[in-house]
């Protein structure tokens, strides 16, 4: 009984196969292994490829050199007005009527469709304006007083005060000494981006010595 049904399974799926034109032979099965996974690399570059060295994570090394892009991650861009097939070709997404459809900027900077723009609804500081020449240069301030605990003769700047801490830290980059409070240091070499009239006589009339420094590199320009 088995062997005339497994006979009858086999000429019907004969006879199927050659109503279609296919062999049963050549119809893909799909594998039953949990271990496969098949998946569709859109990268054409990358469908031939072999990387089964890669996929091999127990001996392989990754390196700046075997290093790529996650499947499917990197697209290329849209190239617009190269036919319609293209899918943004013709009109490139625009449309065919309409101000905005039409070559050149359609609007001026800051136009809001006619309400007022933003920079008319902003209030304007007078007196401040922000151009060339009108920036006001910010400096963090170091008074005479923080410089007592120097050493005699030592070179002092603000590293140095910051590591011994006699200054705390600062947001700006730039340092400039100021008078403040009883200055009975004696023979310092002060090195900062600038000085103060006041602060300048006072280091030098204990036999300190001033020395300026670059803003972009801090290399001393004024000794």
């Amino acid at each position: 009984m088995k062997i005339a049904i497994a006979s009858i399974l086999v000429t019907s799926a004969a006879a199927f196969s050659s109503f279609h034109g296919t062999s049963v032979s050549n119809v893909p099965v799909a594998s039953t292994s949990g271990n496969t996974v098949s998946m569709k690399i859109y990268d054409w570059k990358r469908r031939s490829a072999d990387e089964s060295a890669l996929n091999d994570v127990e001996n392989s090394e990754f390196s700046l050199g075997n290093l790529r892009p996650a499947p499917g991650s990197k697209k290329r861009k849209s190239r617009k007005g190269r036919g319609i097939s293209a899918g943004q070709g013709a009109s490139c997404g625009f449309g065919m009527r309409g101000q905005k459809s039409r070559s050149g900027r359609p609007t001026r900077p800051g136009f809001e469709g006619g309400q007022q723009p933003l920079y008319r609804r902003l209030p304007k500081f007078v007196g401040r304006p922000m151009g060339p020449g009108h920036s006001k240069t910010i400096y963090n301030t170091i008074k005479l007083s923080e410089l007592n605990g120097a050493a005699e003769g030592s070179t002092v700047n603000f590293e140095s005060l910051f590591e011994n801490k006699m200054v705390t830290k600062s947001k700006y980059d730039i340092h400039k000494i100021v008078s403040g409070g009883d200055f009975t240091a004696k023979g310092l070499t002060v090195q900062a981006h600038a000085f103060t009239k006041s602060a300048r006589d006072a280091i030098e009339g204990s036999g300190g010595k001033c020395e300026l420094l670059k803003r972009t590199t801090g290399e001393v320009i004024e000794a």
